[in-house]
């Protein structure tokens, strides 16, 4: 592969955050955003705002709630994760149109783009009732 082609497939296969939230707010309806992180969901608390939460470990069983009609935006912690790598070549071998959102929550947080916090939006507590 030469380096043209390296880059139009990279092209083809990621979106920037900046691009992702142009285009979002454009066509909403277009694209489905997944956040795919794994780990404790305390470390979790803060998505991208409206993206669909499903780790990579469910995705198996909630692979039904994932249009086929739509765009998948997939992302995951920051450019070190491949988490999201993961999840686009599973759906892409399903069928799906998916693209990696570039440098995952950390760029977009770094951005100061708009996130939610599911422990608030969800009314979640700290305490577990033990």
């Amino acid at each position: 592969m030469n380096a043209l082609d390296y880059f139009n497939a990279r092209l083809e296969a990621t979106i920037s955050p900046m691009d992702y939230l142009r285009l979002a707010q454009v066509n909403p309806e277009k694209y489905f955003l997944i956040d795919v992180r794994n780990g404790p969901e305390h470390v979790r608390i803060l998505t991208i705002k409206d993206a669909n939460i499903i780790p990579q470990q469910e995705l198996q069983e909630r692979l039904h709630e994932i249009p086929k009609e739509k765009e998948i935006v997939v992302y995951c912690w920051d450019v070190w994760c491949n988490t999201a790598a993961k999840v686009a070549a599973f759906l892409l071998e399903r069928g799906y149109k998916v693209k990696e959102l570039t440098g995952g929550i950390a760029a977009w947080k770094e951005m100061n783009f708009p996130v939610s916090d599911v422990a608030q939006d969800a009314n979640l507590s700290d305490n577990c009732g033990c």
